[in-house]
C-alpha cells in the first residue's frame, strides 16, 4: 500500500470502509465531490449504470432495495462479477486507481434483522468487494465511509477513516433506526485513526474490533465477536509483496518516459557535440541499466524481502542493486569502458536503492518517523550516486 499522498494501499483487504451518503443517488455523491476533496483528490464515484430513476443510477453489485426504518437500504450481491474481477486487476496496475470508490452509507447483505450484526468499511472498491464475497452466508448491514477511495490502513493513518467519519456516518444514516442493538465492528487496521471511547461517547454505539482479514469475518461473528491470535496478526507473505508489485511499477511510468528521453540526450552528448548514432548505442545500454535497477529494487526487493540483510530498505535495494549491477557490468565488458561501467554500476544501485526505500510505504515494518529518518539519510547518498553516474555517462564519451 503507498503511504504517499495520492496512493491507495493494497497491502491489507480488511473487512472494509463505506460512507454515508444516500447509496443509489450517485448524483448526490457527485455533488459533494467538491466539497469533500481531500489530499488524494476528490472522492471518487463508483462504476454505475443507469437506474429506472432519472438521475440516479445504481451499482451493479447491488441486488435489490429493502426497506428499513431509515428508508430504504440496497442489498449487495456477494458473488463478485467478471467486471468486478477485471477492474480489480485494472486497479492493481493503477488504471483507474484513483477513482475506484463506492458511495458512502448503510448496505445489507443476506437477510439482516435488527438483531444483526454491522460492520464498518471503506468505500475503496477493492477493500469493499474484499469483504462482501466473504458475506455469502452472512446477515450484517454494512456501513461504508467516506475515505475518499482510500483502503483501511492508509485512511487511518491519514485521518480519513477516523473518530470524527464514524460518528458522522453513525448518525446521517439513521443507523440507530435500524439495529436494536449499539455495537459497530471495526476492522483492526482502523485502530489508529479511530477512538472506541469517543464513538462511543458521541454516537452511543460501542466499537468492537474485527479481524484484520476479511475471510476471518464470519469465523469472528460466529465466535461470538471473539477474535483469536492469528485473526490479530499482521502477515506480510510473499504472495501479499508480490501483489503490491504492479502497484509500484505503475509509479513509474510517468517519470520513466521522461528519464528515457534524457537518457538518450545524455548519450549523444560527446566529442562531435551530439551524435545519433551514440545516443542510440550509448542510450541503449543505459536504458539496459536503469531497466536493471527498476527490476531489482521493485520486484526483486519486494519478492526476497525478508531474506535481505538489514532493516533500511534503501540498504536492502542497495543489495540486490549491487548483484544486478554486477550482471549489467559482466554484459557489457566487451562493448563499453571503465569509465561506462561504473556509470552504468551506480546507476543501477541507485535506482535500486530508492525504488528498494520507496516500498516502505507497502509494508507494515516501518514507521513514519522511521521512514522520515530513512529518507533523510538515503536520499542524499541516491542522488550523488545518481549525479556521479551521470558525469562519468557524459565524461566517458570525450575519453573513448
Amino acid at each position: 500500500m503507498k503511504d504517499n499522498c495520492c496512493g491507495n494501499s493494497d497491502k491489507k483487504e480488511s473487512f472494509g470502509n463505506v460512507s454515508h451518503l444516500k447509496p443509489f443517488a450517485f448524483t448526490t455523491v457527485m455533488q459533494n465531490k467538491k466539497e469533500e476533496a481531500a489530499c488524494c483528490g476528490p472522492p471518487p464515484g463508483p462504476e454505475c449504470v443507469r437506474f429506472a430513476r432519472p438521475g440516479y443510477e445504481i451499482c451493479r453489485f447491488i441486488e435489490e432495495f429493502i426497506d428499513t426504518a431509515a428508508g430504504s437500504v440496497p442489498k449487495i450481491r456477494t458473488k463478485l462479477s467478471m467486471a468486478d474481477r477485471l477492474m480489480s486487476v485494472l486497479a492493481r496496475f493503477g488504471i483507474g486507481r484513483n477513482s475506484y470508490g463506492i458511495a458512502p452509507g448503510i448496505y445489507c447483505a443476506g437477510s439482516p434483522s435488527a438483531d444483526s450484526p454491522v460492520l464498518v468499511t471503506a468505500n475503496y472498491k477493492l477493500t469493499f468487494d474484499a469483504l462482501r464475497k466473504e458475506l455469502s452466508s452472512v446477515d450484517a448491514w454494512i456501513l461504508v465511509i467516506d475515505t475518499r477511495g482510500i483502503n483501511v490502513w492508509c485512511a487511518a493513518g491519514k485521518g480519513l477513516f477516523s473518530t470524527e467519519e464514524v460518528v458522522k456516518r453513525v448518525k446521517i444514516s439513521g443507523l440507530d433506526k435500524v439495529v436494536s442493538h449499539r455495537e459497530l465492528i471495526l476492522p483492526q487496521l482502523s485502530a489508529t485513526g479511530v477512538s472506541a471511547i469517543d464513538v462511543k461517547k458521541r454516537s452511543g454505539f460501542k466499537v468492537v474490533w474485527g479481524p484484520i482479514r476479511a475471510n476471518d469475518i464470519k469465523i469472528f461473528i460466529d465466535a461470538g465477536m471473539k477474535a483469536d491470535e492469528p485473526m490479530r496478526r499482521v502477515t506480510f507473505t510473499i504472495l501479499e509483496r508480490f501483489v503490491l508489485v504492479p502497484v509500484e511499477l505503475s509509479f513509474l511510468v510517468k517519470p520513466s518516459l521522461f528519464i528515457l528521453i534524457g537518457i538518450f540526450l545524455l548519450s549523444g552528448i560527446g566529442t562531435e557535440i551530439f551524435s545519433l548514432k551514440d545516443a542510440w548505442s550509448r542510450g541503449i545500454m543505459a536504458v539496459f541499466a536503469y531497466a536493471a535497477g527498476i527490476l531489482s529494487g521493485a520486484i526483486v526487493v519486494p519478492v526476497i524481502l525478508q531474506w535481505l540483510p538489514g532493516k533500511a530498505f534503501s540498504v536492502k535495494g542497495a543489495i540486490t542493486g549491487t548483484i544486478a549491477a554486477f550482471f549489467v557490468v559482466m554484459t557489457l565488458k566487451d562493448v563499453t569502458n571503465m569509465w561506462e561501467l561504473t556509470a552504468l554500476f551506480l546507476c543501477v544501485t541507485a535506482v535500486s536503492s530508492y525504488l528498494g526505500m520507496n516500498f516502505t510505504g507497502s509494508t507494515p515494518y516501518t514507521s513514519p518517523s522511521g521512514v522520515e529518518k530513512e529518507m533523510r539519510k538515503a536520499i542524499p547518498v541516491q542522488a550523488l550516486a545518481g549525479l556521479a553516474s551521470i558525469v562519468l555517462w557524459i565524461g566517458a564519451a570525450f575519453i573513448r
